[in-house]
């Protein structure tokens, strides 16, 4: 319809316009076929070689000499690693081919980690290394990275190879994008490699039958986050003796407790499934010889603590000096630290600056939309651009199921993902959204945290967050990895605590703060009195044991101005703003 035509009949907002060219709304909750490596397609088996997307790597759990030894799962024998014969379909299932447009890997623009400032403190901090090479890291994840493209390591991965290699722990905290899943998977699968395995214990007796005896734990707290990190556990122990699993709630247990029959050396879960796990008696931590918290801070908060001191102080894994402790968060507020301590030993602290999402590499948009006109704002926002794949937070679950259907039935494919629907419904939504046949995913916080979604160029915040973290972590979902992307938020006045934060962010990153952000931020600050309200930027990220910004005992800085050795840009510590992720309460959602 042209614009005369649309003249004619009265004003035709833009989503009204040429819909009688046909329908081309997707089938609802419909999807085809499987999703790409690393997605969360259908089952995939590939001759046996491993298990559906919720086990793992196949072969017995006992008798690592190979007999019925299935494709890509090497062995530990007499003291020595022997990697599996190489496997074109697992390699194509597991990396992909160069040309792959979905390959999570692809357009990582990595000389933009070259300008991120990095400090590390702590007694003995060992030199970072600047490549993949072998050694320090074993030859055969030298040949994982480099067929999984990753080209040269990011800062978190600098350190913590050789942080893990020197046998120190580590609390990291490095923006989303910034690749802490290898920043930890590198280094603990590389010294497994070379290590082996421990031998099952002797008091265990006949109560090791059925029983999975992991090296490595990878906690997370969300299902779509330990399933990510589970693809990418795959690649990297492709070929190895290392036999990854997943574990997690909303998924039937008894299909994951067969998986962990068939050998596991590798387990990610969600503390609330282990547990579940542990008092059935399918698994034991006896040997834990590295254990990883990702999203640390949320996994200690308030919630979450009583399961984890459970599974790290009451079971049976070996205590805080004979095991190593990694944790990762992109937030490590002084409180979450202090209480941390009990689960690590004499550790190093790593703050590495943001990537991408408080950067100028996202254009940050405010448009101030009363809440009765979001719907008219956001289908105009929709239909003006093709944006590609693009994220719509909302704050309540029913809301996001509301909005969803109304996109849809204004011809925009549109899914949701939220706590109350089934990890189907999730699985099948992400796949969805991933493959771009649904490009509008509409979520609820449980998609703001860890997870990874390739070639998100648009984030709208239709319902603001109460705390100013909650948008960074959300906004975090574009314009990673040093690429570009655009954040488009809604704001009235009922989102007047968060103004002065909103504020302080888009002038931090060189964005064009709005005259009624800037008006409202002053209403609120006056109305409120002295003091800053939870809206406001809490501060840096630093180790709270530092004094000054000194580190402790010494240390390096990347672009900082405390002792040790510089690297990078000559940005000082005020680079260093992730703080808390607020407080907001356990929900079961998150298991």
């Amino acid at each position: 319809m042209s614009n005369n035509e649309s003249q004619k009949g009265g004003y035709v907002p833009p989503h009204r316009r040429n819909q009688g060219a046909g329908d081309s709304r997707p089938l609802r909750g419909g999807f085809g076929g499987g999703s790409s490596s690393g997605g969360f397609g259908g089952r995939r088996d590939f001759d046996g070689a491993f298990g559906s997307r919720s086990g793992g790597f196949g072969g017995s759990r006992r008798g690592r000499g190979g007999m019925g030894r299935r494709p890509g799962v090497g062995r530990w024998e007499d003291g020595k690693h022997i990697p599996a014969e190489r496997d074109s379909r697992l390699e194509l299932e597991l990396f992909g081919t160069p040309d792959d447009s979905s390959f999570q890997s692809s357009g990582i623009n990595f000389d933009q980690y070259d300008d991120i400032p990095v400090e590390a403190t702590g007694e003995g901090v060992p030199e970072p290394i600047t490549s993949f090479t072998h050694p320090p890291l074993d030859a055969l994840l030298v040949e994982n990275v480099e067929m999984a493209r990753f080209t040269k390591p990011t800062p978190v991965q600098k350190y913590s190879v050789p942080i893990v290699a020197a046998g120190r722990d580590l609390m990291a905290c490095a923006q989303t994008g910034s690749g802490k899943t290898g920043g930890f998977l590198f280094p603990v699968l590389s010294e497994s490699y070379m290590n082996g395995p421990a031998p099952i214990p002797e008091n265990m007796g006949s109560f090791s039958f059925n029983k999975c005896f992991p090296t490595i734990l990878v906690m997370a707290p969300t299902r779509e986050l330990v399933s990510q990190i589970f693809e990418e556990a795959k690649k990297f122990a492709y070929r190895s003796w290392v036999r990854p699993c997943v574990v997690y709630g909303g998924a039937e247990i008894g299909n994951q407790m067969r998986q962990l029959e068939r050998g596991c050396d590798l387990l990610v879960a969600t503390p609330g499934r282990l547990k579940d796990l542990l008092e059935r008696g399918k698994v034991s931590l006896a040997n834990i010889k590295y254990l990883v918290l990702d999203e640390a801070d949320r996994m200690l908060d308030m919630g979450f603590e009583p399961q984890i001191r459970h599974i790290v102080q009451e079971c049976d894994m070996p205590g805080v000096q004979h095991r190593q402790t990694l944790m990762f968060s992109a937030t490590f507020p002084r409180d979450i630290q202090m209480l941390a301590r009990d689960f690590l030993k004499e550790y190093i602290f790593l703050s590495v600056g943001r990537v991408g999402s408080t950067s100028e590499n996202i254009t940050q948009k405010v448009i101030y939309v009363e809440d009765d006109e979001k719907k008219s704002a956001l289908l105009d926002i929709l239909a003006s651009e093709d944006k590609g794949l693009t994220i719509i937070f909302t704050e309540t679950k029913r809301m996001a199921d509301n909005l969803a259907d109304y996109l849809y039935g204004h011809n925009f494919p549109a899914t949701a993902i939220h706590g109350d629907r089934s990890q189907y419904e999730r699985e099948k939504a992400l796949a969805q959204f991933k493959s771009g046949s649904a490009p509008i995913l509409v979520a609820t916080a449980v998609a703001a945290r860890g997870l990874d979604i390739p070639n998100v160029s648009h984030v709208i915040n239709y319902d603001l967050p109460s705390d100013i973290d909650d948008y960074v972590h959300r906004i975090g979902r574009t314009g990673r990895a040093g690429n570009t992307g655009e954040a488009t938020a809604f704001f009235n006045r009922n989102n007047k605590a968060i103004a002065k934060g909103m504020v302080e962010l888009l002038s931090e990153a060189n964005q064009e703060v709005p005259e009624f952000l800037n008006k409202i931020a002053r209403e609120a600050a006056f109305s409120r009195g002295p003091g800053r309200g939870r809206g406001g930027r809490s501060g840096a990220s630093r180790d709270f044991r530092s004094s000054g910004g000194r580190g402790y005992g010494g240390g390096s800085s990347w672009g900082g101005s405390s002792g040790g050795s510089s690297w990078g840009s000559s940005r000082g510590g005020s680079s260093f703003y992730n703080d808390g992720y607020g407080n907001q309460t356990s929900n079961q959602s998150w298991w």
